[in-house]
């Protein structure tokens, strides 16, 4: 029980610090048990998934206000008024990112599964790290069309549609529209797949959409919360608390909320200044390079 329970103090700060950076918390956390811990890949992926429960509860207490503000437009919502100003618009971007995140990461666990099944070993490894790689590339992207933008003063560059219709440089939006709700919601389903990051992607695309910084982050982050608890909730009703008790299950969800609340502020920060698509692609090649010698691919030719 002390090994379970000092586990999920491990995880728990994990999951808890990984939730906020664009590396993917999943694939890391399931990297971790597959290779640190030995758990089998299925229940280390289970494992990841469930614990998103914490850090939705810290991501919910952290942007209190803003949730509140969200709950208090629900009952004036509609159609009518679906981009009447920002918090509708808000509302509006959250509803449908939400059910079409919700749509395509139930089909995405369904494949995870069979993945997962027909993919062991160093294998299961070397595909998170394909996929972190892919997340790196996605954040490059982003990256360059901010730094073209601003080193254009601000011209477009590769316009995007606001609600208006108009061409609008990388940094300028402020207000999502169905599109980019939609392009989000498909782009957090997918997340489910360890590897590939949520908050990465999301915010990734926010971006190439022209949205400013802050805005960015702040919509990814309000996302998360349904996308988290929802992830969790999926893992319990396909199998219940994965290889764990209720003590240590309970002890990891607490340590991921308050180390996630602890840590949101600051690393968020941290994300601003830091290009951590190279992060994420180096964890990628050396989760690569792992798989690839775990499963013999590596060892066999050098070895004769």
């Amino acid at each position: 029980m002390r090994e379970a329970l000092l586990l999920a103090v491990v995880i728990g700060i994990l999951q808890g610090v990984f939730e906020w950076l664009p590396v993917s918390s999943e694939g890391n956390v399931a990297l971790y048990l597959t290779v640190v811990e030995g758990l089998p890949e299925g229940a280390a992926v289970q494992y990841a998934l469930f614990l998103h429960a914490g850090t939705a509860l810290a991501a919910a207490v952290y942007y209190r206000e803003e949730v509140g503000t969200v709950l208090r437009t629900l009952p004036g919502w509609g159609p009518g008024m679906a981009f009447a100003d920002r918090d509708h618009a808000d509302l509006t971007f959250l509803v449908v990112a939400t059910i079409t995140s919700a749509l395509v990461g139930i089909v995405a666990y369904l494949a995870l599964d069979a993945i997962v099944n027909a993919v062991a070993g160093g294998a299961f490894v070397a595909l998170i790290g394909v996929l972190l790689v892919g997340t790196g590339v996605v954040q490059w992207t982003a990256t360059r069309g901010n730094d073209t933008t601003q080193a254009d003063g601000g011209t477009a560059t590769g316009g995007n549609i606001a609600p208006g219709g108009l061409d609008t440089a990388f940094g300028e939006r402020a207000i999502a529209n169905v599109p980019d709700a939609l392009l989000v919601g498909v782009l957090q389903g997918l997340a489910i797949l360890p590897g590939v990051s949520r908050s990465g992607t999301t915010v990734s695309a926010l971006l190439l959409r022209g949205f400013e910084e802050e805005i960015a982050f702040r919509l990814s982050f309000l996302l998360s919360i349904p996308a988290a608890l929802g992830a969790a909730v999926l893992v319990l009703l396909d199998t219940g608390l994965p290889t764990i008790g209720p003590a240590p299950a309970a002890l990891a969800l607490g340590t991921s909320a308050v180390v996630g609340y602890a840590t949101i502020g600051g690393l968020m920060g941290i994300v601003r200044r830091v290009a951590f698509w190279v992060v994420c692609v180096l964890l990628g090649i050396l989760a690569v390079l792992g798989g690839l010698f775990t499963s013999g691919l590596l060892t066999g030719p050098l070895l004769g």
